[in-house]
């Protein structure tokens, strides 16, 4: 799956998306935005540990991994809202007392990391046959100091701006699942954002579509496998 080339500041930079990357997880994706690319791999349902069972619905929990070096307090931040959105969407009480698990492994971070690890995500579950109520999808966008809305920005762009922010989107009620801000903005600007993000989110959801090759709802499973993200 890839875009088109990206047109001015309210549209989104190239994106792409590739499945079934990895032999060891259940499921796997890549994505890429821009020159920012997130590996993700799914691992479940496995047995899931006494402490951290839940006894009617499956047990999800995400690894960020950062390109170089050990997770720090940003990385545990974008795990907290990405779970929190896969949560919202996963049909776990079809499979309780289990642990699904996504582990994300940056490749290369040029902006919107937040948006491109949940795009991941979503491919990667898909790919994995975990029921899912509807696919999401994210994006970012920045505010910059003349008020002009940039989506998808680059890391430069979001050192310059006052203000950013990243939502999530689900494709079955365009509900929103997720938004987390940074930085000031006045609440007449909002409506700004909204009309660019709704409809940048309706483009990057119109592309999500399961390719053929997507296995079928929990198959192939390895018993035992870690999640290490290696093919």
């Amino acid at each position: 799956m890839k875009s088109s080339p990206r047109s001015p500041v309210c549209s989104l930079r190239h994106f792409a998306c590739e499945q079934n990357l990895l032999s060891r997880p259940d499921g796997s994706a890549s994505f890429l935005q821009g020159d920012t690319s997130v590996l993700a791999g799914v691992y479940g349902p496995a047995e899931v540990k006494v402490s951290k069972e839940i006894f009617n619905k499956a047990t999800l929990e995400v690894i960020l991994r950062p390109k170089i070096g050990l997770p720090g307090v940003a990385e545990k931040s974008r795990e907290r809202l990405v779970r929190n959105t896969c949560e919202a969407v996963v049909l776990g009480a079809l499979h309780p007392r289990t642990s699904i698990t996504v582990v994300l492994q940056v490749v290369s971070d040029a902006g919107s990391l937040l948006a491109c690890c949940l795009n991941a995500a979503c491919m990667a579950l898909v790919d994995a046959g975990v029921p899912m109520r509807a696919l999401f999808c994210g994006v970012t966008c920045a505010l910059d100091s003349d008020g002009n809305l940039v989506l998808d920005p680059t890391t430069k762009q979001e050192k310059e701006a006052r203000a950013i922010l990243t939502f999530a989107l689900d494709s079955a009620e365009q509900k929103l699942l997720m938004s987390t801000t940074k930085g000031l903005y006045s609440d007449a600007e909002v409506p700004v954002w909204g009309r660019g993000i709704a409809q940048n989110l309706y483009n990057i959801l119109s592309q999500l579509r399961p390719s053929p090759s997507v296995r079928p709802c929990w198959g192939n499973k390895r018993k035992g496998a870690s999640t290490g993200l290696r093919s």
